[in-house]
């Protein structure tokens, strides 16, 4: 079925250019909606025109010279090509960023289609990659994982398992239990140890959002493949940038990474573990 695999590609390839116009302006409108609140606590008189910034509108514009972005240069991938990395007006460069979130949306789609095939679970296994990916990015360019993406996540999660699409409801509802818990305590522990805090609020929702797809009997996978992970990452970072070690490393790439490993092979890589195990 190779119409279907360039179908499902095509289309994540799509998805990634409006993820890009998510990734760039929902932190934008979350420090708006924020300074609008602290202006009214203040009783100041907020910024009427941040009201007017969504998904939607204003249509795209370079943010170096505010050139309407034409149907034609928002081609997945082959505008960035074809306009070799700049802007058509001002020649300002643009993010590599943009083409490689479309290139990884279109990797994920076709890696949910050959996974999952024709099914009930392709479009939920693709609802589930997309999300992850603009969490991801905007966890790296802002250090934010917001609720307006982590919620429905897991929500999404609870409601697909209903007919126990990915893991029976039971095991996604303690899995959501036991994953925001078990990173709050963390949290609380090490806040209390060291009076610091050591991550942010975000990273115990989407943890359970992902455990909510994936079930309590993953998380031991997706927390030690992220903690792993985000610790190699983290000392690679720190040495090529030579910055003390106080310096904030977003933990929810990692955990979004781990989540998805573990919906695609989770249960094959579970087995494998315990075969081992009782080999001993």
């Amino acid at each position: 079925m190779p119409e279907f695999y360039i179908l499902t590609a095509v289309f994540g390839l799509i998805i990634g250019s409006f993820l890009n116009v998510v990734i760039h302006r929902l932190p934008k409108m979350i420090e708006d909606s924020w300074r609008k609140e602290c202006a009214e606590i203040i009783g100041m008189e907020g910024d009427r025109a941040a009201a007017h910034y969504n998904l939607l509108l204003p249509p795209s514009a370079c943010p170096a010279c505010g050139h309407r972005i034409r149907p034609w240069e928002n081609v997945p991938i082959l505008s960035y090509l074809l306009l070799r990395g700049r802007c058509s007006e001002c020649k300002a460069p643009i993010s590599i960023r943009y083409p490689l979130v479309e290139l990884l949306a279109g990797g994920l789609a076709l890696l949910a289609a050959w996974k999952f095939g024709i099914s009930w679970q392709l479009p939920a296994a693709l609802f589930f990659c997309f999300s992850l990916l603009a969490l991801a990015a905007i966890d790296l360019e802002t250090q934010l994982l917001p609720d307006a993406l982590t919620l429905p996540l897991l929500w999404a999660g609870l409601l697909v398992n209903l007919w126990g699409l990915f893991t029976p409801l039971p095991q996604a509802v303690i899995g959501t239990m036991a994953g925001y818990l078990s990173l709050w305590s963390v949290y609380h522990l090490f806040r209390l140890l060291t009076g610091k805090e050591g991550m942010g609020h975000g990273d115990f929702k989407l943890l359970a959002a992902l455990a909510a797809w994936t079930g309590w009997k993953m998380l031991p996978l997706i927390i030690l493949f992220a903690s792993l992970v985000g610790a190699i990452f983290g000392l690679i970072i720190l040495a090529a940038k030579k910055k003390s070690r106080g310096i904030p490393i977003p933990l929810g790439p990692y955990l979004a990474l781990a989540g998805l490993i573990a919906l695609m092979w989770g249960p094959f890589i579970n087995a494998w573990y315990l075969g081992l195990v009782q080999a001993r």
